[in-house]
């Protein structure tokens, strides 16, 4: 059976080894959210990962639900990514970027002062969605969501223009793929929602229609780039952001099939309530991997020995780690020498300079 330094091929890439670096939220972007020289030295210490997948970057100007978090709209924010995309190429590495869309889990306080953009501007639970920014004095902190206002179907159409337009943005600067961030309850998860999603329309209802909008997204990639270098992440349990799906079985059982009959080039399984201690990956299996046979990736609050685990049982291709490789950004050779790991510090996982974020060293 497969061991995490084993090569793996996704679509026609191929990997020296099947670690993964989780996206992962920073928010270290420059003004404008255009990507650093920092960014680009943080994500070069990490390229042996077998696939580096970036921090989620923002297909609009009115997504944001983490200030200081990089967007792929501007001409100046593609260059900015050009720049960390050579840089990681430079040492070896691959990297996907992720496309998101915050929809609802916003603040007018990000957006310009306007609304945060949502299938049905569901707003009753605002107190229990993760809405962050800097103060003026450095520090990083949650603010509070504000309501959200139900999308027409133009604005549907053009943020799936948004989509189309980031993907072809990343394409064009040699990014190796993109993965679609459907997961942890931002716009395309809030679509695949019922509880979120309480729309009459072709984009409401059965699951068929609640996936439409994500399946308009990957159509639209696919129209700019290979679909097997597009992934896409997806959190059938998540009670992150409160997405409150009542059924996650018949919702991700379409929506496993619908990226079986895609092939894309992954499925990025996000178990977001292993993080508190509460895994629902065996659950999420059940769901994905019957119905889909294509490259699973498997994330959230996994250890290295749960990865070896769950390679050796043949259950998931690829593991992603996220707090593991903020302290650790040489994890594939610790694995390999099977050395120890280092803990981060929660301070520096938000906001601020290079302190916990590129200071920490390799092992000897």
């Amino acid at each position: 059976m497969p061991t995490l330094l084993d090569r793996i091929q996704i679509g026609d890439l191929d990997l020296d080894n099947r670690v993964v670096m989780a996206p992962m939220t920073r928010s270290r972007a420059g003004e404008c959210d255009i990507p650093t020289d920092l960014n680009g030295q943080y994500y070069a210490q990490r390229a042996t990962a077998g696939l580096i997948v970036s921090e989620a970057t923002n297909v609009s100007r009115w997504s944001s639900a983490f200030e200081r978090a990089p967007g792929i709209y501007t001409d100046a924010q593609v260059q900015g990514w050009k720049s960390i995309v050579n840089q990681i190429h430079d040492a070896g590495g691959k990297i996907f970027l992720q496309l998101w869309h915050s929809g609802r889990i916003s603040s007018f306080a990000l957006l310009g002062g306007h609304e945060p953009l949502s299938p049905s501007g569901v707003n009753d639970d605002l107190e229990k969605l993760q809405v962050w920014a800097q103060l003026a004095n450095g520090a990083y902190t949650k603010i509070h969501a504000t309501p959200s206002r139900a999308m027409t179907r133009d604005e549907i159409k053009h943020v799936v223009r948004e989509y189309r337009l980031a993907a072809e943005h990343a394409w064009s600067v040699g990014f190796d793929g993109v993965e679609i961030h459907a997961a942890n309850g931002y716009l395309p998860h809030q679509f695949l929602s019922p509880t979120i999603n309480r729309r009459d329309d072709e984009y409401g209802g059965s699951a068929e229609n609640r996936a439409r909008f994500l399946k308009e997204i990957i159509d639209n990639v696919g129209e700019v780039m290979p679909v097997s270098r597009v992934g896409v992440r997806i959190s059938p349990f998540a009670h992150y952001n409160n997405v409150r799906d009542p059924d996650p079985a018949s919702t991700y059982s379409y929506v496993a099939e619908m990226l079986e009959r895609f092939k894309v080039g992954y499925t990025h399984l996000a178990d977001t309530n292993g993080w508190a201690g509460a895994p629902d990956l065996p659950a999420i299996l059940d769901i994905v991997r019957p119905r889909f046979s294509g490259t699973l990736i498997a994330n959230g609050g996994i250890s290295i020995e749960q990865a070896k685990q769950l390679l050796n049982k043949g259950q998931i291709d690829l593991v992603a780690f996220g707090r593991l490789y903020i302290s650790n950004p040489d994890l594939v050779g610790r694995i390999r020498h099977d050395a120890p790991l280092s803990d981060s510090e929660p301070r520096g996982w938000y906001g601020g300079n290079e302190a916990g974020y590129t200071d920490y060293p390799p092992h000897a």
